[in-house]
């Protein structure tokens, strides 16, 4: 683990160094000479020259102590007091930006914009996350994200979900993550920063749409453990695949199971995996046959979500400016709205022509059908590769940790009592030697 956090500098100090993207600013500011004062700015100013690679090294070492003491340490309270920690760091004292969860948009516009280059810490912010969920599972959300931080404290009187609920909620997240992708891919808006339930807790101000929506996740999460990054996080969506295919992963206990159960009754998401018993000879054909149906759904689930999400182009549009404003200048030109607005006046002061505004708002729409067709169809695929997921069955003879479900908090190593014993056996054996 030590060599791969070698490794993973070395990719940061490259990457830094070959200059990704700058996030400074490329033109400075007029100098006004009349005694106007430029306003102060609703969002905190972005971290500059040595703050961001400050925020980057402290994001690296947290990734790795979290890795370590999830999978070596394997102690809850020292995986809590770490998760605080980034909580106040990068929550509270950060103000949550720069934030792994919002730089999906950077990085989808930066694909589709020629024009716009990533800076540097969001690109790390992004990447780091996924790299060490690659090797070691999901040790972000474990101890080093601020928002799953936020609910990890708040969490009182846990309640289990229903497993078919569970799957069906988090279809959320993934529309989420595709309607995130695809406004900001347009150049149209970053939706997740805008509805961060948490930022207004975070910065002490903001929308108070947004407070609201904040209390709600925690008066949930007193109960339903982190609601936001089950259901609704568009970044834990991709973690979960990622944590798939992990290197290493959390392990419940340190050598057999006793099916003792009180790993399925500690872990607040879950994310315990029981043991699977023998199929009978006609639940397993008629599971066979409903796998066959699936697998030829699955083009048409594709196509038909597809399709829909082209067709809503004209509503979806809607959030670029620029359809905004042209919808708004048809509505004056065709009588059908009596009054102006700011944008539309400021726009006819400029004297553009308004042919060449339509035109411009139809060349987006264009981009949002075919935009459309891509975050349909993903979520479409979504939909029936868990369908398709529901009717496989694995066989376990443990209770295991799920890969992708699990959060890796550590709760479990607290209550197995597998790991207590060998945890004594460790104390005898260090006291014998001494």
């Amino acid at each position: 683990m030590i060599r791969f956090a070698y490794i993973i500098i070395g990719i940061a100090v490259l990457l830094l160094s070959s200059g990704i993207a700058s996030g400074f600013e490329r033109f400075p500011p007029p100098d006004f000479e009349s005694g106007y004062v430029l306003p102060s700015p609703a969002t905190p100013n972005p971290r500059q020259d040595i703050y961001e690679y400050v925020d980057t090294i402290v994001l690296l070492t947290a990734l790795s102590l979290s890795s370590y003491l999830v999978l070596k340490k394997r102690r809850r309270r020292f995986i809590f007091v770490l998760s605080v920690l980034s909580l106040f760091y990068f929550g509270f004292w950060r103000e949550g930006c720069v934030c792994p969860i919002g730089a999906i948009q950077n990085v989808a516009l930066s694909v589709f914009d020629k024009d716009y280059a990533v800076p540097v810490a969001v690109m790390m912010f992004f990447l780091l996350p996924l790299v060490f969920t690659l090797f070691f599972g999901r040790t972000f959300c474990a101890a080093v994200c601020p928002l799953g931080g936020i609910q990890d404290v708040v969490l009182m009187r846990p309640v289990s979900v229903p497993q078919w609920l569970e799957s069906g909620l988090r279809l959320f997240a993934y529309v989420y993550l595709a309607a995130a992708v695809l406004f900001a891919a347009t150049g149209s808006a970053f939706i997740i920063c805008r509805y961060d339930p948490f930022i207004s807790f975070f910065r002490l101000s903001g929308n108070f749409n947004m407070l609201v929506l904040g209390v709600c996740f925690l008066f949930v999460g007193l109960f339903i453990g982190r609601p936001y990054c089950r259901f609704a996080c568009p970044y834990g969506v991709i973690l979960r695949q990622l944590s798939r295919i992990s290197k290493w992963r959390v392990t419940i206990t340190p050598d057999d199971c006793i099916k003792c159960r009180l790993c399925e009754d500690s872990c607040p998401f879950g994310a315990i995996k029981i043991p699977t018993e023998d199929w009978p000879a006609h639940d397993y054909n008629k599971s066979k046959r409903r796998l066959a149906f699936l697998i030829i759904l699955l083009p048409i689930l594709v196509l038909s979500f597809g399709w829909i999400g082209s067709i809503l182009r004209p509503v979806t549009s809607r959030v670029h400016a620029t359809v905004r404003l042209a919808d708004r200048i048809y509505l004056e030109e065709t009588g059908r709205a009596e009054d102006t607005t700011d944008a539309s006046d400021a726009f006819r002061a400029t004297g553009k022509d308004i042919k060449k505004l339509y035109a411009e708002a139809l060349a987006i729409q264009a981009r949002f059908g075919l935009g459309g067709w891509l975050s349909g169809g993903f979520v479409g695929l979504v939909i029936a590769l868990k369908l398709i997921g529901m009717s496989l069955r694995r066989q376990r003879t443990d209770y295991e940790a799920d890969r992708a479900g699990c959060m890796a908090c550590g709760r479990c190593f607290e209550y197995c009592p597998k790991e207590h014993s060998k945890r004594k056996q460790a104390k005898e054996t260090m006291g014998g030697s001494r």
